[in-house]
């Protein structure tokens, strides 16, 4: 008989690869100029934003599916206008390389994404320098760089607008964990939308007002409200997959989900896009960073079961004492688990997600 439960979360996770590679697929046929030729990724990235905030502003004020969390004006400033200039960022840096490099080069490049969370995480105070983490961050470095050296179509513009929006990314996840987790704020996908997509298109209309208006105004671009509208909608559906695999699973399956995607992707585009030739080369430089991406992910597995008995035990002995406390009182213990465990579990699966919340999935 089949496990009801491993089949379903087998098939979030299957959706969750579909959804992922399909956006990031179309993104780049929508913006590059030899197909659908729309090479605004600024305007695309707003058109993403703009349908995100709407739906979640529907589901939440209108429908009221989802409940608002409490927002104060203190906590907004403080933590989500800055989450949102480098989500916003991210997504920018990230959807404009799609004009210059093709899509095979590009998941070779965010092999780096663990060197950049671990560099900004040193640099934030919220990880510590360690040796073992520095060699395989040095031997994902050394991969990228081969794959780099043995791409065809190597263009300087396009790897610097990743490797920018890689560590923009880096900096939103590692804030997002340090703000977040310090004001005690859980945010799902819906209220994380509502409060950071509206304000990431407002940091997004700075640079489309400079770079993007003008060529709006002086040529005819194409406009298919079919299109944008599928490709919108693809991407809210990517951040809600998420949210379900997370939820079902954990950031460390998501984590080789994500692997399993990236060699998918690759293996794609080279047949969409005929242009996206892969050498020798490029294969040899991305297994030497994956080794190291696998490597470091073991790491941090480790740390974690390392560390389960201490997290283990904590709202045990709070419960126990918090029980002893209320057959004295003669008080009821009923909620103390919710209080304690379920809140940061919720906030910790959320620092956790990586380029999978709401972040750059959402348009890159």
């Amino acid at each position: 008989m089949v496990n009801k439960t491993l089949l379903l979360t087998y098939s979030y996770l299957l959706i969750y690869i579909l959804l992922s590679s399909g956006v990031i697929l179309y993104n780049k046929w929508v913006l590059s100029p030899k197909y659908f030729n729309f090479p605004l990724p600024i305007t695309l990235t707003m058109i993403h934003m703009g349908f995100s905030g709407l739906v979640a502003f529907l589901l939440i004020r209108v429908f009221k599916v989802v409940s608002p969390v409490k927002m104060t004006f203190e906590i907004y400033v403080t933590c989500v206008v800055p989450i949102s200039a480098f989500f916003a960022s991210s997504l920018w840096f990230g959807n404009t390389a799609y004009l210059h490099i093709s899509v095979a080069f590009i998941q070779m490049l965010k092999a780096l994404m663990p060197v950049a969370t671990f560099i900004m995480a040193v640099v934030c105070g919220t990880d510590k320098a360690r040796c073992d983490v520095f060699l395989n961050m040095l031997l994902v470095s050394v991969g990228v760089v081969v794959s780099s050296y043995g791409e065809i179509n190597f263009n300087i513009i396009g790897t610097v607008y990743q490797v920018t929006g890689i560590f923009a990314e880096a900096l939103r996840l590692v804030l997002t964990q340090v703000l977040l987790q310090k004001k005690g704020l859980t945010l799902n996908p819906v209220t994380s939308l509502y409060y950071i997509a509206p304000c990431s298109f407002v940091f997004l209309s700075l640079p489309w007002y400079v770079l993007e208006k003008p060529s709006i105004e002086v040529s005819q671009i194409q406009f298919n409200f079919w299109i944008f509208f599928s490709n919108a909608l693809c991407a809210l559906a990517l951040n809600f997959s998420i949210f379900l695999v997370i939820g079902r699973t954990g950031a460390v399956t998501i984590r080789v989900a994500g692997v399993l995607k990236d060699w998918i992707l690759i293996a794609l585009s080279t047949v969409i896009f005929p242009e996206s030739t892969i050498t020798g080369l490029n294969i040899i430089g991305y297994a030497i960073a994956l080794c190291g991406v696998v490597m470091y992910n073991y790491i941090k597995i480790k740390d974690v079961k390392a560390a389960q008995p201490i997290t283990d035990s904590l709202p045990d002995r709070i419960t126990k004492d918090w029980k002893a406390k209320s057959s004295s009182d003669g008080e009821s213990p009923r909620g103390i688990e919710l209080i304690d465990e379920e809140a940061p579990l919720i906030t910790s699966r959320l620092s956790h997600i990586g380029r999978t919340q709401l972040g750059t999935h959402t348009a890159v």
